[in-house]
């Protein structure tokens, strides 16, 4: 299954409401998302996708992803893509870190080696543990009203896990999220998320305003791992740790100060460094919340596998991004029912592209003849 061709392509990702508002001003309406085909010498294509949420979220960008690919693209001609072990040599013998870009080469190989093989990755990845799973919905941050009425409105569609965007005036923060919960009912699970924009005074008056509150999670309140540490030893909130997170030796010392992780398959570098992360926080008896930093079908399939092989009683939440977005390349698929989701059940990713929607490559890489 010797890898023939790698084309790269670009499509924009339009937000589906409007715009996306992060902590520290971050705005977004579109983003630029890359998608990675990989097609051996038996004619089995496989596709990935990374779509970096702008250029100030992580250490990561879509020209960043382009550029770094192009770098990749001819270390993989000759590899065989159904050996994952030899992919991530080959990428890692020709640039050095990048998991973000290396992420679509990785779902790319996986999506052939479930065709190749016959059966979805999700049965790659340990098989199905949850035929469904619940997914979430992120609030843009913004006025107390606006935030409650996006609720309200996702809430009628059948979500029930909330993750609001925090990260201002700790106390107008803790409104927000008192006002959400009023909104909500029980068994609604509410994630006070700032993505590490309070530093350690605002981050302890946010922790000491929500102390106490039933169904709130705090996520990622500072911006560095050791601030979060001290924050931890000031709350009984439960803990989610995202941006953070970003390998295995993160995870190992930020264990005990959490007791859930939101796993991104763009930040760690793939479905198969999640995988890692996965079954020793599983091991550890954490939590996860699988998804990415943003994406369209493609990333939704990744993500979806990932989250049908969890552990249902470990699996906190996923998200199915193309439910956040207007642009869509594979047919809208896979497709969340009533606040769930589940992995498609085709072969590899189990979604199929269409062409048309990706137009012509931005550049490509093929073996000589």
């Amino acid at each position: 299954m010797r890898i023939e061709r790698v084309d790269v392509y670009g499509y924009d990702l339009r937000y589906a409401h409007g715009e996306y508002v992060m902590s520290g001003g971050r705005t977004i309406a579109s983003l630029p998302s890359t998608v990675v085909r990989i097609e051996t010498e038996d004619g089995i294509a496989g596709h990935g996708e990374t779509c970096p949420l702008g250029a100030t979220y992580l250490p990561a960008s879509a020209a960043g992803a382009r550029a770094a690919l192009g770098e990749l693209a001819p270390a993989l001609l000759g590899v065989d893509a159904t050996n994952l072990a030899a992919v991530h040599d080959a990428m890692d013998g020709a640039l050095r870190g990048h998991g973000y870009a290396k992420s679509a080469v990785d779902i790319a190989c996986w999506d052939v080696l479930g065709r190749a093989a016959g059966v979805p990755v999700s049965t790659l990845l340990g098989g199905v543990r949850a035929p469904d799973f619940p997914l979430y919905v992120a609030i843009p941050l913004g006025p107390v009203d606006d935030m409650v009425a996006h609720v309200r409105a996702r809430r009628d569609e059948g979500i029930r896990r909330f993750q609001l965007k925090l990260g201002a005036d700790p106390r107008e923060d803790a409104a927000r999220v008192r006002a959400v919960l009023e909104a909500t009912q029980e068994g609604d699970v509410v994630i006070a998320d700032a993505n590490g924009g309070w530093r350690l005074q605002d981050a302890t008056i946010a922790a000491r305003a929500l102390e106490g509150l039933d169904r709130v999670l705090f996520e990622q309140p500072c911006p560095t791992l050791e601030e979060c540490l001290v924050v931890r030893d000031r709350t009984t909130l439960p803990m989610v740790l995202d941006e953070v997170i970003t390998d295995v030796q993160a995870l190992i010392r930020a264990y005990g100060a959490m007791e859930a992780i939101n796993l991104k398959l763009g930040r760690v570098g793939g479905l198969t460094a999640a995988r890692l992360m996965r079954d020793l926080g599983e091991r550890l008896g954490l939590r996860f919340t699988i998804e990415d930093s943003w994406g369209g079908d493609l990333t939704t399939a990744a993500v979806a596998h990932l989250a049908a092989s969890t552990h249902p009683e470990q699996l906190l939440m996923a998200s199915f991004m193309n439910d956040w977005t207007l642009d869509h390349v594979a047919g809208y698929e896979p497709r969340s029912r009533d606040g769930r989701g589940a992995a498609p059940t085709g072969p590899g990713l189990g979604v199929e592209v269409d062409p048309g929607a990706l137009g012509e490559p931005l550049f490509s890489a093929r073996r000589a003849t």
